[in-house]
């Protein structure tokens, strides 16, 4: 970080005010206002739109140009070249695994892929009609109650041992919701498939059968996950930081992040756009709702369409 000074001029101050200027490997440089509290003063930034709370060599993104970086790599050449699996290894440990790492980190992770027994009780006491984050809400959450091992953030093991979990379960824990509200059986894990087929074959398979995997779907899917693995600060991340400072163990702090995840301005405009295209029915009705859409008098949103971020 360059040694660089911003000087800050206030009327009613006969001093004038330094603070320290940073600059990392990319992206603007970043002033440091921590000692404007020593002054009396605070910064007015809603949203933070202008301030980072953190530093971080994790992801970088340039909305602008339509950047988005994890460790230096281009999202559109991890998606092409890499996986799932390689990419949560990459968030993990800041570089891409070699052959002999990558296998040992999916034999981990597959290794922790069940949830405890006990913990498939807790949907009968949701309605058949609850909404599937409220569910994973409550279940992540209680993961702390069973899972005593790795309940303390300052512990670098026990933040290990939690995030090979998490990575695990979030697949059975989703896919449970989902077959929960459509009164079909849980499916166990099988460690046999990718992660991403373990997934679809836990969300649509039944026990009557043996699901087969579709190729294409799969490798979507896992481009789906590649893609969706972090996206810097965003209302999710901060919350689980926000949760995590207070010393909150890392099951509820990821239960807090869902949360926030839930909301329609950020994970939940996913499901508007799920709710749109149920709405239009088929393509035949294409011409009609781009028309409402079109129409300035007509509440109807086309959804899914423009980011805050990206606006290339």
């Amino acid at each position: 970080m360059a040694d660089k000074k911003a000087r800050l001029t206030v009327d009613g101050l006969d001093e004038t005010i330094e603070l320290p200027v940073y600059s990392g490997t990319l992206g603007p440089d970043v002033i440091d206002v921590r000692p404007l509290t020593g002054k009396g003063l605070f910064t007015y930034d809603p949203g933070f739109v202008s301030t980072a709370a953190c530093d971080s060599g994790i992801t970088f993104i340039d909305g602008g140009k339509g950047v988005l970086l994890h460790g230096g790599y281009p999202i559109d050449e991890l998606a092409e070249k890499s996986d799932y699996m390689e990419v949560c290894y990459l968030l993990l440990n800041g570089e891409l695994p070699n052959a002999e790492q990558k296998e040992k980190f999916v034999s981990t992770v597959k290794n922790h892929t069940m949830i405890h027994e006990q913990i498939s009780h807790f949907f009968n006491g949701f309605r058949r009609d609850a909404h599937p984050m409220a569910i994973m809400c409550g279940v992540v959450g209680a993961l702390s109650a069973f899972y005593h091992d790795s309940l303390d953030i300052n512990d670098a093991h026990h933040r290990e041992v939690c995030a090979y979990r998490l990575i695990a379960k979030m697949p059975t824990i989703a896919a449970m919701c989902f077959k929960y509200s459509n009164g079909q059986p849980f499916m166990y894990p099988r460690n046999d498939l990718s992660y991403a087929g373990n997934f679809l074959q836990m969300m649509f398979g039944t026990p009557c059968e043996q699901y087969q995997v579709n190729p294409v779907l799969e490798k979507a899917m896992d481009r789906i996950f590649v893609l969706h693995a972090d996206h810097e600060q965003n209302a999710s991340t901060s919350t689980v930081r926000l949760a995590g400072s207070s010393g909150a163990n890392p099951f509820a702090c990821i239960a807090s992040g869902i949360a926030a995840l839930w909301g329609p301005a950020h994970g939940g405009a996913n499901e508007a756009v799920l709710t749109m295209l149920e709405e239009i029915g088929d393509e035949s009705r294409i011409d009609e709702f781009v028309a409402k859409a079109k129409d300035p008098n007509d509440p109807f949103r086309l959804m899914g369409f423009g980011h805050r971020v990206y606006r290339n």
